[in-house]
């Protein structure tokens, strides 16, 4: 089966190129769609593959909207940007479902290693996010996008990633529930000092809309699973499947929805989140070696300083009534970090798990 998806996927890029060259758009357009979940679903019957599926997925679902963008743009005059913020809050709610108070023992087995993470996390990606926008060159507000996706909180996908690089997962499911749980307090404040010159921010707004967004819908879902308890166990298996196409969906509308933008700017745009996006794995896994900490523990914070929660800077672009300016950077980099996260996961995977000195 994977050879017959893989040849068939290498049949259906073959037919793309002649198809753009003879202007036959749309035939191009979902040649190239099936390729990309075409060539997924073979990844699914390799096991050294399966991490790289669900990205090459979203790459699909990119490309779906940027051949064909009208449909996921507004369905009987309602814009479907208005399915952002609740598309976020069901992930929250899921993240919340899953977790437990046991997942926030790491806490007091590493309190160094999660106050480093989350100094990383807070300072890292939003200066760096800064120095890139004032560079870049771009309109005020699409620069602005890339300090929101710095100011963010960590993404639950980096949980994933840490598991498959054999890092510390307890570490890093302890370290994304802090940081979300701040993130109401802090992704305000820094929002604030950093972008403040690029665009409006209304601080105590912005706190109401992320408690909203975060804090609520994962409170609920702590609720849900501390009162059902054994009887979750089939929430596990479903969750995370709701995740996935709750994220897809996110960037499937935020992608329409700016389509043009990104037609004009996309390359450009594209260079600055990927530095963005290295540069957070590369400092925060310097730092910690630098400061004598493990190896897995050294790639837990690379991963949860580089990974994002993209859903939610978009979330908050959407909010603003920015979707197309502010929601670009969100909307290139939850689907990047995806690859540039499962190829350092796949990399640091393969090699030999250091011992633990204890």
């Amino acid at each position: 089966m994977f050879r017959i998806l893989l040849l068939l996927s290498l049949i259906l890029a073959l037919l793309t190129i002649p198809l753009l060259w003879m202007n036959g758009y749309a035939i191009a357009g979902i040649c190239l769609v099936l390729f990309w979940w075409t060539l997924a679903l073979g990844f699914r019957y390799r096991s050294a593959l399966v991490p790289y599926s669900f990205p090459i997925a979203i790459l699909g679902v990119v490309t779906l909207a940027m051949f064909f963008p009208k449909p996921f743009q507004e369905v009987a005059g309602f814009p479907l940007t208005g399915l952002i913020n609740p598309l976020i809050q069901v992930i929250m709610f899921g993240m919340g479902a899953t977790l437990s108070w046991k997942d926030f023992a790491a806490v007091a087995k590493s309190p160094k290693s999660v106050i480093l993470g989350i100094g990383l996390q807070f300072t890292i990606m939003p200066l760096v996010g800064f120095g890139l926008a004032k560079i870049s060159g771009l309109a005020p507000e699409v620069a602005a996008g890339i300090i929101l996706v710095g100011c963010s909180p960590s993404g639950t996908a980096s949980n994933v990633m840490a598991f498959l690089a054999r890092a510390n997962v307890a570490l890093s499911v302890a370290l994304t529930s802090i940081i979300t749980l701040m993130a109401p307090f802090i992704t305000p404040i820094l929002m604030k000092f950093l972008a403040g010159q690029f665009i409006e921010i209304d601080l105590l707004k912005m706190m109401w809309d992320i408690v909203k967004i975060i804090l609520l819908p994962v409170g609920a879902g702590l609720l849900v699973n501390h009162l059902l308890k054994k009887n979750s166990i089939g929430l596990d298996g479903i969750l995370p499947l709701v995740s996935m196409v709750g994220i897809g969906l996110i960037i499937l509308v935020i992608t329409a929805a700016g389509r043009d933008s990104l037609l004009q700017i996309g390359p450009v745009l594209i260079g600055l989140v990927l530095i963005h996006n290295v540069l957070g794995y590369g400092i925060a896994y310097g730092c910690s070696k630098v400061l004598g900490f493990q190896e897995q523990d050294a790639r837990t914070l690379a991963i949860e300083v580089g990974m994002q929660n993209a859903g939610l800077a978009s979330g908050l672009a959407n909010i603003l009534g920015k979707i197309t300016t502010l929601g670009l950077a969100p909307a290139v980099f939850g689907p990047l970090q995806n690859i540039t996260g499962s190829i350092l996961a796949a990399f640091w995977g393969r090699r030999k798990k250091e011992a633990d000195p204890s």
